[in-house]
């Protein structure tokens, strides 16, 4: 049994070709293309909207330095947020349920951040390392932990994602599982799962579009710690 509730996360294969690269080319495709027109049509408008409004979210306490990143942050949210929502349609692949994607997405980013701040300001960098003030004894521990605690980001960033929605997938399959079965034995019963299994899945969304959100948000923030 629980090797088939963890059948859904692996990569399919169909004849040979990986399908994660197919799933990965898919939020592209769905995205509208920007037009030169005076008037865009209403789904056009909303996704321009919602782009300007979260671009200027993130970036409004990043200094101008860190503007340059508004391209990649917000082309990385939306990719995530029709990722993590896809995966929860029927007969469907959630690529980012696999930890190696997501460190693929957290650890290159992070690592700009980092060596962005060492070359332009080293020593402000190097500073969060120390806390100002910190009793000489404490000192080589301090660095030691804090060291540990930046190269523990990008690790931090993949498990909070994958974790979340693995667990949310597991949790709808298993109560999908429980109303299947109790609808011959005690109809009442079922309906009741069923309708937690829908407000579940109203949440799951919820939860697919806010973690992606923390995902660009936290990204931000250490951006916003090197320039």
């Amino acid at each position: 049994m629980t090797t088939s509730l963890f059948d859904q996360f692996m990569s399919p294969v169909l004849l040979g070709i990986p399908l994660m690269a197919l799933a990965l080319t898919l939020p592209w495709l769905l995205l509208f293309k920007p037009s030169a027109r005076w008037s865009n049509n209403r789904f056009l408008t909303l996704q321009s909207w919602f782009i300007n409004s979260f671009t200027k979210q993130i970036f409004t306490s990043i200094n101008l330095g860190g503007h340059k990143w508004a391209a990649l942050l917000t082309s990385l949210m939306l990719f995530l947020i029709i990722l993590n929502s896809l995966g929860l349609l029927p007969y469907t692949f959630t690529p980012t349920t696999q930890l190696s994607l997501n460190m693929a997405l957290a650890v290159p980013i992070w690592l700009a951040t980092v060596i962005i701040g060492m070359r332009n300001q080293p020593t402000h960098a190097l500073g969060h390392l120390l806390p100002e003030g910190t009793p000489t004894l404490l000192i080589p521990v301090l660095i030691i932990i804090e060291t540990i605690s930046l190269f523990i980001r990008p690790l931090a960033l993949g498990v909070r994602l994958t974790a979340n929605l693995t667990a949310g997938h597991l949790l709808i399959q298993l109560i999908a599982t429980g109303a299947f079965v109790l609808l011959p034995l005690m109809p009442t019963v079922a309906l009741l799962t069923s309708i937690l299994l829908f407000l579940l899945t109203l949440l799951e969304v919820a939860v697919a579009m806010i973690q992606a959100y923390v995902f660009v948000l936290l990204l931000s923030l250490y951006l916003q710690e090197n320039v």
